[in-house]
C-alpha cells in the first residue's frame, strides 16, 4: 500500500481499520518495512491501525538524490515524515502511538521529545536514548566506540558497492551473522538491493555526521525500551542510562539472549510487550 504525502509515496504494509488508534512502526538499517512482518498483523487483530512504512530513500517513490544534498536526510526531515506519515494515516493533530527500531529508534526519540503532544506512547528496540548513547561513546563504556565503528564506514563512498558486491554477500552475511533468518534477509534485500536505494539509506548516516551529536532532551511521553543483552551495537550501560532521560512512564525491558535485530530473533516477545504497553496508553 502507497502512503501519500507532500513528500510522496511511502511504500508500507498496513493492518487494521482506518479509525482505529495508530501505531506507526519505524524501521531501521540495514532493514525495511518487513522486519515489523510479524508485529502488523498482531497490531491489526487487537484493534489498531498499524502502518509500517518503508522509510525516505528506502521507498521509491521518497528517494532525492543524496548527490543533490544531503539536507533531504537531515533529523529535521525524518521527524517531519513522522508527522507527515501520521497526517496522512486521518490522524493530523491527535496523538498516536509511535514505535522504532535502531535509526527508526533514533527519529523516534528526537519526536517525541519535539512533539510530546502528538505522541500517546514511544517504544524503542536497541537505540538508547541519544544523550545516553553519547556519554556511553564519549566514556568508551563497554567498548561502545568499537561497536559503532561500522557508522564511521558508513561514509566511506565505497561502502555501497562493497555491500552490493557478489549479489550482496556482504550485505547477507552481515545480518546472517547476526542472527537475521535467510527468508528475512532476502526480505530486506529486495529493498536495499540497489544502488540508488542503498545509497539513498546511507544518506541517513551521512547527513547525521555523528549521531552523537544529535541533541535530544527529556522525553517525558510513557516509553516502553527494549534491549537485547546480546546486542552487538548498543552495550549494557547506554541501554541501563536511557533511563536517566525519561521523565515519562517508563519501563525497561531486556531480552536475554537477543541480539540487534529483536524483531527477527524474538517476534513473539516483541509483540507481547508491544501489545501490553499499547494496551495500557490506549485512547
Amino acid at each position: 500500500m502507497d502512503i501519500v504525502t507532500s513528500e510522496g509515496c511511502f511504500t508500507a504494509d498496513v493492518a487494521g481499520a482506518a479509525g482505529a488508534p495508530l501505531v506507526l512502526l519505524l524501521h531501521g538499517f540495514p532493514q525495511s518495512r518487513h522486519s515489523w512482518r510479524d508485529q502488523v498483523p498482531a497490531l491489526g487483530a487487537a484493534g489498531y491501525r498499524a502502518i509500517a512504512p518503508d522509510q525516505r530513500g528506502y521507498s521509491p517513490g521518497v528517494r532525492p538524490d543524496p548527490a543533490a544534498g544531503l539536507s533531504a536526510y537531515g533529523v529535521d526531515r525524518l521527524v517531519a515524515d513522522v508527522l507527515d506519515l501520521a497526517d496522512a494515516a486521518g490522524h493530523g493533530g491527535t496523538p498516536f502511538h509511535l514505535v522504532g527500531h535502531d535509526w527508526g529508534g533514533h527519529v523516534s526519540w528526537a519526536t517525541a521529545h519535539r512533539h510530546p503532544d502528538r505522541i500517546a506512547s514511544l517504544t524503542i528496540l536497541s537505540r538508547p536514548h541519544p544523550a545516553a548513547f553519547r556519554r556511553a561513546f564519549r566514556e568508551n563504556a563497554d567498548e561502545q566506540q568499537h561497536r559503532s565503528r561500522h557508522h564511521k564506514a558508513f561514509h566511506d563512498p565505497a561502502t555501497a558497492d562493497a555491500l552490493l558486491e557478489d549479489d550482496g554477500r556482504r550485505f547477507k552475511r552481515n545480518l546472517a551473522n547476526n542472527g537475521v533468518p535467510e527468508a528475512s534477509i532476502a526480505d530486506y534485500y529486495s529493498v536495499l538491493g540497489t544502488r540508488p536505494a542503498l545509497e539513498s539509506a546511507l544518506a541517513w548516516y551521512r547527513a547525521a555526521g555523528s549521531l552523537t551529536g544529535t541533541e535530544v532532551g527529556t522525553i517525558t511521553v510513557p516509553t516502553l525500551y527494549i534491549w537485547g543483552d546480546a546486542d552487538a551495537t548498543v552495550g549494557p550501560s547506554g541501554a541501563r542510562w536511557t533511563a536517566e532521560h525519561v521523565k515519562g512512564q517508563y519501563r525497561f525491558e531486556i531480552l536475554s539472549g537477543v541480539g540487534h535485530f529483536s524483531t527477527d530473533q524474538a517476534p513473539a516477545e516483541v509483540t507481547r510487550l508491544l501489545l501490553e504497553h499499547l494496551a495500557t496508553y490506549r485512547r
